[in-house]
């Protein structure tokens, strides 16, 4: 049984081997391809542009991205507002009523119906060229929009682009752990860019096309994930989703265990439902690499991560069961007597070690070559170390939580979500 334990372990250490390679090999031929753009950015023609804030009692964050919105640098008259109030129980609608001047930003008040619900009003009231959203948390950079709007200029196939998302005013440890995790994921969102391969279009100021929607239809439900939903249907159709690593948007991040675990619990669970529902895509070469690639890697990811988890718990309780054995035999006083001396001799030299030692390795590089992209300096930070230790230890619990949600059914709630990671 255990040698068995030692080939899967295998297999899933050179799948993750194999796609950090990957996607490193492809940041050395592309790295002359990322758009580094100036500080201040014109556009050759400026068209009109249509952002939703959907918010769900969101009273003590909503006046910072509302403000935020207010700062970009593009022309007062080519941009629209609106902000919609799904039913809040708080003091949000007050709020952003005050907001409302009639001509530029509109707020709207409707009965709670969810996150899409509140995107598909704003659809339906949108007559702009371009739609996007931005999470009732986040604050965009004042050149957000115009940087992603270059790469609609530079390439008219171009129907959707993503941002690049940082951590907020980070102050714990779990929320330093997730810096490190948003910083390697603009480096990857960006390698699947080049590959033509990124399946989630985040809340948070992605961009597109309104004739995405007039093409394809509306936001749907999807789990309450309706920004991967949207991203597969675009790729089902071959629509071309791009990311743009310096548009910068700042968003608020859970603070605590609880909610860092409810909202990752939400992501997979619709990741796994949504997979199932374009299933259709998956191992078929005419979908290119999100169904050769991007699907197949976060499937193994998910199943990998539970076995390694399941493994290293079996370890440890085999090693307390020996351990204990062996007090028994000749009692707690003798162990404590007994001189350990190193011998290199007995170093562990199984390709176990070497290929985790590798991967862990390859991981720091992309958390190293997304600062770089985030930041403008790649420098190491001891953070990466509070990501390894904290996700390895509670990612697998939200991950067997998802498949387990996702085998019954059991919908995570993005209002109840929201209310609580405040």
């Amino acid at each position: 049984m255990e040698s068995v334990y030692t080939y899967i372990f295998y297999v899933f250490s050179f799948i993750s081997v194999y796609v950090q390679i990957f996607f490193l090999m492809t940041f050395l031929e592309k790295r002359k391809h990322i758009v580094h753009n100036p500080e201040y950015l014109d556009l050759a023609f400026y068209p009109t542009v249509t952002i939703a804030v959907p918010c769900y009692n969101e009273e003590g964050t909503i006046e910072k991205t509302v403000k935020s919105l207010m700062a970009l640098d593009y022309p007062k008259d080519k941009i629209k507002l609106f902000l919609i109030d799904d039913g809040s129980r708080d003091n949000t609608w007050d709020i952003i009523k005050e907001f409302d001047d009639g001509s530029n930003i509109f707020a709207f008040k409707k009965e709670n119906g969810g996150k899409h619900t509140a995107l598909n009003f704003a659809l339906d009231r949108s007559t702009s060229e371009f739609f996007g959203c931005l999470d009732s948390d986040s604050l965009v950079h004042p050149q957000a929009l115009k940087r992603i709007l270059k790469y609609f200029e530079i390439d008219p196939r171009t129907m959707a682009v993503a941002p690049s998302i940082i951590v907020y005013n980070p102050k714990n440890i779990l929320q330093y752990a997730q810096n490190i995790e948003y910083d390697m994921s603009i480096y990857t969102k960006k390698m699947l860019g080049f590959m033509g391969g990124i399946h989630v279009t985040p809340g948070p100021f992605s961009i597109f096309r309104k004739k995405v929607f007039d093409d394809l239809g509306q936001y749907h439900k999807a789990h309450n994930t309706e920004d991967q939903e949207i991203a597969l249907r675009m790729q089902e159709h071959g629509y071309k989703i791009d990311h743009c690593p310096d548009a910068y948007v700042y968003t608020n991040t859970p603070e605590s265990v609880p909610k860092l675990y409810r909202q990752r619990l939400r992501w997979i669970y619709g990741f796994i439902k949504n997979l199932i529902d374009y299933r259709r895509l998956l191992f078929r070469k005419e979908y290119g690499t999100v169904a050769l690639f991007t699907l197949p890697s976060g499937l193994v990811s998910i199943v990998g991560v539970i076995f390694l988890f399941v493994n290293i718990t079996g370890n440890i309780i085999k090693f307390i069961y020996n351990k204990t054995i062996e007090i028994q035999t000749i009692g707690f006083s003798n162990i404590l007597k007994f001189n350990y001396k190193f011998d290199w001799f007995f170093l562990n030299t199984k390709a176990v070690l070497f290929l985790s030692i590798i991967l862990y390795i390859l991981v720091i590089v992309s958390v190293m070559i997304g600062r770089k992209m985030a930041e403008g300096k790649s420098r190491l930070s001891f953070s990466v170390f509070y990501f390894i230790i904290i996700y390895s230890v509670i990612a697998p619990f939200w991950m067997l939580r998802a498949i387990y949600n996702a085998i019954i059914s059991k919908e995570s709630s993005w209002t109840f979500e929201r209310r609580v990671t405040k």
